[in-house]
């Protein structure tokens, strides 16, 4: 059977081996996931301006994207008629009233549009490693 040996010497410097990589990657994702939250506030805000048809500036006001607990969320802080606004709410079932399914609109496009969205921020993190 035949054998060979390689020779040389194997370098082992630069981001993969000082620990660059990792952290570019990490600071990445969390780019990532803030960019993909304030978009999705942005939809949110969007849709809202589209279908309120009296709007008072409360609810849209409590919408936000911001940090918790590490990851972020884009939410409506708990506004009591929030649910009913979306059209799930307990109340959506005894009015004719069945919600403007923003959120849910939102997160369909959400879905749909990430895979670019992140695409579109990679050369980011390909500037970050060098």
């Amino acid at each position: 059977m035949p054998e060979f040996e390689l020779l040389g010497n194997v370098h082992t410097t630069g981001p993969l081996f000082d620990g660059r990589a990792e952290r570019a990657v990490h600071a990445f994702t969390d780019d990532v996931e803030k960019e993909l939250a304030q978009e999705a506030n942005r939809r949110v805000h969007q849709e809202l301006h589209r279908v309120l048809r009296h709007p008072t500036g409360y609810y849209e006001a409590h919408v936000l994207a911001e940090p918790s607990a590490g990851r972020w969320r884009v939410h409506d802080s708990g506004v009591v008629y929030g649910p009913w606004l979306e059209g799930t709410g307990s109340r959506n079932r005894t009015t004719r009233f069945k919600g403007y399914q923003h959120w849910r609109r939102v997160k369909a496009l959400m879905e749909r549009d990430a895979p670019r969205l992140v695409r579109d921020m990679l050369p980011k993190l390909i500037r970050r490693l060098g």
